[in-house]
């Protein structure tokens, strides 16, 4: 397959992927800051939307061009903003576009429904973001997304072209499972609302589950009150659960596989290292090593997996030697 076909469809699902879990991440912390005051006294607007500023490596960005942090500011900033490129709009958008540069490698039921989500997006006005408030607005994002994911299953070949679309798709959901969970554990209250026997730290866990679609999950799994060690197995270690890190991992490592052929890669190697931690790790360990360690660590993992499946898979050999010699030089 060639590099710009790869490359397009492999980041169209990304952007689509992105898209619903950037709206999951507004959808934990638009809950946490609803949570009173006089039972948070930590709690505050501008704290908690910093941390999911933070999350996306865009404090900088906003304060330069919004100024102070503002809870309504920063919702059209992350969800409206076109020039944002990590905005659910522009991620639509550039899903869109990737799709549309790749109409022969996907089917038409594919395209019409990315287009049919970028029509709508066009039309939502800053006015109507706000009157139909939030949670619509998240629930709608996540529909249109798990609407290409059901037209990409039930109308797709199983050929490369798939491939590169999964890997992009579960490569994002690792990486955001990651950063929604370091929001949580990173919070200034953490110590205080970390304890699931506080009314506190209930809510907090609960609004994480919640935001990941993992509330029946983990009350099938675990027939007990929330406990955050629990939440981060379940959304780390648990291979029945479609979001965790571990079944992120292995799909991702099972496709490099049929991407890469036979052989040794690096970046299958790399794979399937982190996937045999998560298949093998346990809870116990991964809190021993310090749980926001752990994460931040993951994290770094991950971007040098997409480094290494931008270099081997997506960019041409010529750019391969442009990027050398530009980090030698």
């Amino acid at each position: 397959m060639l590099c710009r076909t790869a490359n397009d469809l492999y980041w169209t699902s990304r952007h689509i992927e992105r898209a619903e879990n950037t709206a999951r991440l507004i959808d934990v912390t638009h809950r946490i800051a609803l949570l009173p005051e006089r039972l948070d006294p930590w709690r505050h607007d501008a704290g908690t939307w910093r941390r999911a500023l933070d999350a996306l490596g865009l404090v900088q960005e906003y304060s330069h061009l919004n100024g102070p942090i503002v809870a309504q500011k920063v919702l059209r900033y992350l969800c409206l903003d076109a020039t944002n490129p990590s905005s659910i709009y522009s991620c639509i958008r550039a899903a869109r576009e990737s799709a549309r540069a790749q109409r022969g490698a996907i089917t038409l039921e594919m395209y019409e429904d990315l287009n049919t989500s970028w029509l709508e997006m066009r039309k939502l006005s800053a006015e109507r973001f706000e009157d139909e408030g939030v949670p619509r607005f998240v629930e709608w994002v996540k529909t249109r997304s798990a609407s290409f994911r059901g037209m990409t299953v039930g109308t797709m070949g199983r050929d490369a072209a798939y491939h590169y679309l999964q890997l992009g798709t579960f490569l994002e959901r690792a990486d955001w499972g990651v950063r929604l969970m370091d929001v949580k554990y990173s919070g200034p209250s953490t110590a205080e609302a970390g304890d699931a026997r506080s009314a506190v730290g209930y809510y907090q866990w609960s609004a994480l589950l919640h935001a990941l679609s993992a509330m029946e999950t983990y009350r099938r799994h675990y027939r007990e009150t929330i406990a955050p060690e629990r939440v981060a197995e379940l959304m780390i270690l648990n291979h029945d659960s479609p979001r965790s890190l571990a079944t992120c991992t292995e799909v991702v490592h099972k496709t490099l596989i049929a991407l890469a052929g036979p052989g040794n890669h690096e970046v299958v190697r790399q794979a399937g290292a982190l996937m045999a931690e998560t298949r093998y790790g346990c809870i116990d360990d991964v809190l021993a090593q310090g749980m926001e360690v752990w994460l931040q660590r993951v994290m770094t993992r991950l971007f040098a997996l997409a480094q290494q499946i931008n270099r081997h898979f997506l960019l041409t050999p010529e750019i391969v030697g442009q990027v050398q010699v530009q980090s030698q030089g």
